[in-house]
């Protein structure tokens, strides 16, 4: 098992921003790609970003590109997403997922973003 625990959310305006933070801990914890999504009521839930083990090799969907930044500090198990330049349709809650190199897939509780306009 994993267990991700995801914080940094809340309220801002349009045009500020956001960090959010992906602690995973747990026995099965290992090399691994981790990733971001959202999803608002009455939708599907949407990809983000994601990382892969190394932080080498990152991708953004187009909606965010040029505006979020994912990375991750191994050494805290710690995945980040710096969200700049937010814009009310980025209001949604954002999941934390781990997808092992060696199986398991695990998603976070979520962590809520509303900006206003």
């Amino acid at each position: 098992q994993v267990q991700l625990v995801e914080s940094g959310g809340g309220l801002v305006q349009a045009g500020g921003s956001l960090r959010l933070s992906c602690a995973a801990s747990g026995r099965s914890f290992g090399s691994n790609h981790m990733g971001w999504y959202r999803q608002t009521p009455g939708k599907e839930r949407e990809f983000v970003a994601t990382i892969s083990w190394s932080g080498g090799n990152t991708d953004y969907a187009d909606s965010v590109k040029g505006r979020f930044t994912i990375s991750r500090d191994n050494a805290k198990n710690t995945v980040y997403l710096q969200m700049n330049s937010l814009k009310p349709e980025d209001t949604a809650i954002y999941y934390c997922n781990y997808n092992g190199y060696s199986g398991g897939d695990y998603w976070g509780q979520g962590t809520q973003v509303t900006v206003s306009s």
